[in-house]
């Protein structure tokens, strides 16, 4: 007995660890653009945010592409490292890092000769459109830097280095917050400078998690191997709901552009915008409880540690569902006061839009995070159709529609109602797979040999 509470001491201390600080990098992460929507506001008013918010999807592109190979890498990475399989660790870091490389010179050429038909495609109109241009086709010329710092980070989770993978993370985001300001208002660059700003930040972090290399501490390199089509099909099953779940956000984005541009104008968008902005950040933060967890629920798994794996479900669970309570009471009570720290103008038809926005939308967290966290536990014993349809569902498959049906029949109460709707229908398939899996556990378990 005392063994086996020592072992649950044991693993709720790694799962506290990683999860602690795969929060913290993620919310460093994520303030990239929540610094943006700050000084921006400040700088270019509700035309800027406006603007910002329709070159979000850009920035979703590339922050998705950069999880999907890293996750994914990193999760085999895992389990290779757990069974003492050092060559095929070392092949899936460097089919990783080349892989993302190549896309992200790909994007970056793609991005700066076609930012204008970009731009248009996006909603931008000819009040948005020389801002929404500007900030795409700076932020895509460093398609590359986001891309490899994003597949970077879960590496060095995994490796043993979740605190210098937080505090490049931290670092980025620091010196993004210092540069917004110098570029916006001391130098007047405008969205240019917004836009190098955040350039930056994934330069820097990569810079700061270089460290694990350049001290010998890293147990995965690149290594001399052939393209392998399979481990590269293996990274891409397990890595896409996080692709998934950040591409998917950069489609929602769009479409709600387009419906509340009908409904409500630039002001709607501008609105949408501070309310966006706020998710794209919780969001982030549920993410990284998965993420942290999902390394450890991989190693137990694949170890056949059941009950460590059912501690950290467990914990996993509880930890989001607080954190989404938490967020929830913040958001419906201090919504007028957060929204005010992005209408620099006072503009009252932004405030009141954006304060029901954030009461409303801030629903859907309580499954949100729910929903991600036991997406992230069957990508973690391997059950990737069930965690691409959860990721799926709740990204694309219900809130598409949603938003056009809603926003017509509802107005801007039920495009804001989009998103609980969709993460409410999305939970019912979820605790159709969990009941099916343990049903299926079950059987295999107390089956005769």
């Amino acid at each position: 007995m005392s063994d086996e509470i020592s072992k649950d001491k044991n693993i709720l201390k790694s799962f506290a660890r990683y999860v602690s600080l795969n929060v913290i990098a993620m919310l460093g992460l994520s303030l990239y653009i929540l610094a943006d929507t700050f000084f921006i506001s400040f700088g270019m008013g509700a035309t800027g945010l406006a603007a910002l918010n329709i070159a979000l999807p850009v920035y979703s592109l590339m922050y998705g592409l950069g999880l999907m190979f890293g996750m994914g890498g990193a999760t085999l990475f895992a389990k290779y490292k757990a069974k003492g399989e050092a060559a095929s660790a070392n092949a899936v870091f460097t089919h990783v890092f080349f892989i993302t490389l190549a896309i992200g010179v790909l994007l970056s050429a793609i991005g700066f000769v076609f930012c204008g038909e970009i731009s248009a495609l996006l909603g931008a109109n000819d009040e948005t459109f020389e801002y929404t241009s500007i900030y795409i086709k700076t932020v895509v010329s460093f398609a590359p830097f986001f891309i490899i710092n994003n597949a970077l980070m879960p590496f060095l989770r995994n490796d043993g280095a979740p605190r210098l993978s937080m505090a490049g993370m931290l670092a980025g985001s620091l010196s993004n917050i210092l540069l917004d300001y110098i570029f916006i208002f001391p130098l007047k660059l405008g969205m240019l400078g917004a836009a190098i700003a955040t350039c930056f930040a994934p330069a820097i972090g990569i810079f700061i998690m270089s460290f694990h290399f350049i001290k010998k501490k890293n147990s995965f390199k690149i290594i001399k191997c052939k393209l392998d089509f399979k481990k590269i099909f293996a990274i891409v099953k397990i890595g896409v709901p996080n692709f998934i779940t950040e591409i998917s956000g950069g489609i929602v984005i769009f479409a709600f552009n387009l419906v509340i541009l009908t409904i409500s104008g630039n002001v709607g968008v501008a609105a949408y915008g501070v309310v966006a902005n706020i998710a794209l950040v919780i969001i982030s933060l549920l993410i990284g409880i998965s993420q942290g967890a999902q390394p450890l629920m991989t190693e137990n798994f694949a170890l056949g540690k059941k009950r460590e794996l059912g501690a950290l479900f467990k914990s996993s669970v509880i930890t989001t569902f607080a954190f989404s309570v938490a967020i929830y009471l913040v958001l419906f009570f201090g919504a007028k006061g957060i929204s005010d720290i992005f209408n620099y103008e006072r503009n009252l038809n932004l405030t009141a839009l954006a304060v029901e926005g954030m009461r409303l939308y801030s629903i859907g967290y309580f499954l949100a995070g729910l929903n991600i966290i036991i997406g992230a536990y069957f990508a973690a014993v391997f059950k990737a159709a069930q965690a691409f349809t959860i990721t799926f569902l709740r990204g694309l498959g219900f809130i598409l529609p949603l938003i056009f049906l809603l926003g017509k029949t509802g107005g801007m109460t039920g495009v804001w109602l989009a998103f609980p709707a969709a993460e409410a229908l999305t939970f019912i398939v979820t605790l159709i797979f969990v009941l099916v899996y343990r049903k299926n556990s079950y059987k295999i378990e107390n089956s005769p040999n």
